[in-house]
């Protein structure tokens, strides 16, 4: 008994590759669909992930173990007031690395110069600060020097970076005074942007001593800063309103700064399935055309189906030539969507300033789901070519 012909993946790959060449601009414009779908997903993931890396890369940096302290308010809704020692105290937890606190000086304003009306403060806000702050916080100097143990106890000022411009300093120097709380400051120091403690940007810093001998500070802290070790901070934030204030521990509000920034991450996601379900979309839209494609192929190209099962050809021969043209298609957009999709996220993550981060499972994925979108579009196609029968394809015209 003979043994049935069959074709080789070689001559399967050869044949089908015959069936796309014939019709070029048909298969260019099926390939662009499938193109267009696998490049929005593969953009869709990659600028997310690269901006989410982005992220966590300035997380990293600054550190999101910091925890913020602050005076909540009594059971008659009277603002409360953290106890001096409070610091001291919540400085003795355990995984607790350093700690320090502001006050802001509700009485004191400040001002470029003496004759500015008292009204005009510009929403700028006047704290006592301690000289460990900028360590605990993540913060770092422009220009000038930080409040230290000799000018902490004088009438020097440090700026944040918007109150600086807001008062028309540029650069701190000994002959740049402030009007602060009704007396000359001179200004030592600008900060720069403070991402995790932003209301020290609209701040005039200064010394905890000062502020007590020159602006009636009582010397309650309004901000505790506390950084902890990245394993226990979930464990600190729990203990620290009791520590804090263990007489009225529910008058003690605590907050994680970086929560902001985990809310902009937990945006990006819920915004990432949004689009991806837009790529998913232009994917299937691509399907269709390839669909499409073969059955108007196998409706164009009967006379051939009907000369290549008289010479010889089985019907598997006829349904693997059309599978495997659909498989080519398929994998010419998948690909060319891949390295486009790849291309964009590069060039938007560097205009960004972003590291560009595809994920190996978006551009790899992508294309599996091509071959199978393209497989299954082909199954009808290559099932009508293959059961055609010689003489009533040889007999269309």
């Amino acid at each position: 008994m003979t043994a049935p012909s069959r074709l080789s993946p070689a001559d399967a790959f050869r044949v089908g590759a015959a069936g796309l060449r014939a019709r070029p601009l048909r298969v260019f414009l099926s390939a662009l669909g499938i193109a267009i779908g696998i490049a929005a997903m593969v953009c869709v993931v990659g600028i997310a992930s690269s901006s989410r890396e982005s992220l966590n890369r300035q997380l990293a940096a600054l550190g999101t173990n910091l925890l913020r302290v602050s005076p909540g308010h009594t059971l008659q809704g009277d603002q409360s007031h953290l106890p001096e020692e409070s610091v001291a105290m919540i400085g003795r937890i355990g995984p607790v690395t350093s700690v320090t606190a502001t006050a802001t000086l509700a009485t004191a304003n400040v001002y470029r110069s003496d004759r500015v009306p008292p009204g005009e403060t510009g929403n700028l806000t006047v704290m006592a600060a301690r000289t460990d702050l900028l360590g605990t916080v993540g913060a770092g100097v422009a220009n000038g020097t930080w409040l230290n143990a000799a000018n902490a106890r004088y009438p020097a000022v440090v700026l944040g970076a918007s109150a600086a411009k807001r008062l028309g300093v540029v650069r701190a120097t000994p002959d740049v005074k402030v009007w602060l709380g009704g007396q000359w400051f001179t200004v030592v120091g600008v900060l720069r942007p403070v991402t995790l403690a932003p209301e020290l940007d609209f701040a005039a810093l200064v010394g905890w001593h000062a502020a007590k001998s020159t602006l009636r500070f009582d010397g309650y802290p309004t901000t505790v800063y506390t950084r902890t070790r990245d394993d226990a901070v979930l464990a600190v934030k729990a203990v620290l309103g009791a520590t804090a204030n263990p007489e009225n521990p529910n008058e003690v509000d605590v907050s994680r700064p970086s929560d902001a920034l985990a809310a902009k991450q937990a945006t990006d996601t819920a915004l990432t399935g949004l689009l991806l379900g837009l790529g998913a979309v232009a994917l299937l839209v691509g399907g269709v055309g390839v669909a499409n494609t073969m059955v108007i192929s196998v409706l164009e190209r009967r006379a051939e189906i009907g000369l290549r099962r008289s010479l010889g050809a089985t019907r598997g021969h006829i349904r693997i030539q059309f599978l495997a043209e659909s498989l080519l298609l398929s994998a010419l957009g998948g690909l060319g969507g891949a390295l486009l999709g790849v291309a964009v996220t590069a060039a938007y993550a560097a205009y960004q300033g972003w590291p560009a981060v595809v994920p190996a499972w978006a551009t790899v994925g992508g294309v599996v789901a091509t071959l199978a979108i393209g497989g299954c579009a082909g199954l009808y196609p290559a099932w009508r070519a293959a059961h055609l029968s010689p003489t009533e394809a040889l007999a269309t015209p």
